[in-house]
């Protein structure tokens, strides 16, 4: 039988080749073990809608390594995905960024079940994985402000990603968020909050992704002063009760 990365490596040659990415060989197989393992999964439980190998190679893959552009992503960096999901887009920037230290957080323990065993499977060692709710996690010490950067994709709107993440970010630090192609209504609700909580939107950029005629946007948060130590709020208010 076909092994679906068999199917989804030819886009993706083409959707690094693109965006101008150099990935190495091994990487490339880390790549392929991920996308195999998450379809075998993924028939047990439901991590990802998009199965199609052009869709996983672009949608999943290809929007995750839009990260790699950003600068403020240094060398030693630690880093915390909000939502990790299916492991999109922590797992990718992993393999193509060994130099940094990520965290992947997720509130489903069947969700950090996979990417326990996901990371073991591909032997990665800059990944750990912590079951919780990022509300509790932002009011952990060993969390709260601990982080160069935070990243999240496809997890809430941004008035509410923002008191979900803000709070784990130094004085200093960015928070990415990368949403759908018409984020500038979501940018705008939440101005407010991201003040609030210590932030300023600091770029804005329209992601075109290749092969398709698919447009993201990539919002860039920097941290400027200490979020209130009220927030986060408890678990499930910011979500019933946006700033």
């Amino acid at each position: 039988m076909t092994k679906h990365s068999e199917l989804m490596l030819p886009y993706l040659h083409e959707v690094v080749s693109l965006l101008q990415i150099e990935v190495s060989p091994e990487q490339v197989d880390k790549i392929a073990n991920f996308d195999d393992f998450l379809f075998d999964y993924n028939k047990k439980i439901n991590l990802t809608r998009i199965v199609d190998p052009l869709e996983v190679a672009v949608k999943h893959f290809g929007d995750s390594l839009t990260l790699l552009s950003q600068k403020e992503l240094f060398a030693g960096a630690r880093v915390i995905d909000v939502g990790a999901g299916a492991g999109f887009p922590g797992i990718p920037l992993a393999i193509m960024r060994p130099d940094m230290q990520l965290t992947l957080v997720d509130s489903l323990r069947k969700r950090t079940q996979f990417l326990s065993e996901l990371i073991e499977k591909l032997a990665i060692t800059n990944v750990d994985v912590v079951w919780g709710r990022a509300e509790d996690i932002g009011q952990n010490p060993k969390y709260r402000e601990k982080f160069d950067g935070v990243i999240a994709r496809a997890v809430a709107p941004l008035n509410i990603l923002a008191e979900l993440c803000l709070p784990l970010i130094k004085v200093g630090g960015h928070f990415w968020a990368l949403k759908g192609p018409k984020a500038d209504s979501e940018v705008s609700a939440a101005d407010r909050a991201i003040a609030l909580l210590g932030g300023k939107v600091t770029s804005h950029e329209s992601v075109f992704l290749p092969l398709t005629e698919d447009c993201r946007s990539l919002v860039c948060i920097s941290k400027q002063s200490l979020t209130p130590r009220t927030y986060p709020r408890k678990a499930g208010v910011p979500e019933r009760q946006p700033l």
